[in-house]
């Protein structure tokens, strides 16, 4: 045919008369050369390199439809038609698109109710919408992204225009799609730190454990479990600088199994490793003051300080250790003192000061002890007068 008249004529390329024809169904124009021009306008844009995404078109007029999808084929998109609303939810069910291209009028199922449904299913609902329509009105706008679109794009539509906001809110659902993978990223990164802070946690517990319970077997006995003798001394010059500065009593006592040796060599080291436990028992439940100390000094030795002590209190805690000692009914069959094993103890008290150490005062407790084991022993001896 003529082509003056608008008709494709055999030496037109019948591409471009299909273009010009599907453009007219959307928005007729007054000539032909016009829609050609548009096209002409399309083949301006950079054209897409790869298959960047996968769009859906939805609209229940063919026309419409073909054009949409020639216009995004041409710059790179992967499409696909539906011509229904019910098309549409059975095809994105199968195969989610990245983007949709929403009618609103069609029969069935309009596109309000086709992007609702979308947006209800937790599989679709990122999915985003544009709605296409000849509607222009506000409500209708306003019911387009109350239902979940993203956008909107009125007939007749600009090509560029359509690319433009395709290409918009496919870099945001990118974007978006990213910030998900970076949040479920960051997620899984706070769960493993926390779950180390919680190792660490664990482990740094261990560890003041394992430091404490290094710290205690470094001061305590390990038969009797009452402090040793170098802890004894350490607390003993503790007190005696703050008993000074307080101008307090401090009392100590110095006490021995007595016979020991003859009790080991009756019944063994072992039974001997017992009974000097039953001894720190019995020493250790007379003196229960927080700033008081009960040591093993040496041997079958033990020592007792006590702070801010007088010297009737000091004879009173040795008096208490001897009668649990006896309610222990140790037998002791080669004591020269009774049947049972028995304790000699040896008291001294002074208010420290600078003048004199605490070795000064040890050596009194010594003294006192001696004396106590020459009176005859299971006694308690203070200076070197018997109690």
């Amino acid at each position: 045919m003529d082509s003056s008249s608008g008709h494709c004529g055999s030496s037109v390329d019948l591409s471009a008369c299909l273009n010009v024809n599907l453009y007219q169904a959307i928005s007729p124009l007054p000539h032909p050369s016009v829609a050609h021009g548009i096209y002409r306008l399309m083949e301006n844009l950079p054209p897409r390199e790869v298959v960047k995404a996968n769009i859906l078109v939805v609209d229940d007029t063919l026309a419409n439809v073909q054009l949409l999808s020639h216009m995004l084929a041409e710059y790179g998109y992967k499409v696909r038609k539906v011509l229904s609303g019910p098309m549409a939810l059975m095809g994105i069910q199968t195969a989610p698109p990245d983007l949709i291209i929403l009618d609103v009028n069609m029969p069935e199922m309009n596109g309000y109710e086709v992007c609702q449904q979308i947006k209800a299913n937790e599989a679709t609902q990122n999915i985003p919408v544009i709605f296409i329509s000849a509607l222009d009105e506000v409500t209708d706008k306003i019911k387009a992204f109350a239902a979940g679109g993203v956008d909107y794009i009125t007939k007749p539509f600009q090509v560029a225009e359509v690319l433009v906001r395709v290409e918009h809110q496919l870099m945001l659902r990118d974007l978006q799609q990213q910030l998900r993978e970076q949040n479920v990223l960051l997620q899984r990164k706070i769960y493993e730190h926390e779950r180390t802070l919680h190792e660490l946690e664990q482990a740094k517990a261990a560890l003041q454990e394992a430091n404490f319970e290094l710290q205690r077997l470094a001061i305590v006995d390990d038969l009797t479990q009452v402090a040793n003798r170098r802890h004894f001394y350490h607390h003993l010059t503790q007190e005696w600088q703050r008993l000074m500065r307080e101008q307090a009593t401090l009392s100590l006592l110095l006490c021995d199994v007595d016979h020991f040796k003859l009790y080991n060599d009756a019944y063994g080291h072992q039974a001997g490793d017992r009974c000097l436990q039953q001894v720190a028992q019995a020493i250790q439940s007379a003196a229960q003051r927080p700033s008081d100390l009960v040591a093993r000094y040496g041997g079958e030795e033990f020592a007792v300080i006590l702070p801010a002590t007088q010297i009737e209190g000091a004879i009173y805690i040795a008096q208490k250790m001897q009668a649990n000692l006896r309610q222990k009914q140790m037998v002791h069959p080669h004591s020269s003192v009774g049947d049972f094993v028995t304790l000699s103890i040896g008291i001294a008290w002074t208010i420290p000061s600078a003048t004199q150490s605490p070795d000064h005062l040890v050596a009194m407790a010594d003294q006192s002890l001696y004396a106590a084991k020459k009176q005859g022993r299971d006694c308690i001896v203070l200076g070197n007068e018997l109690l």
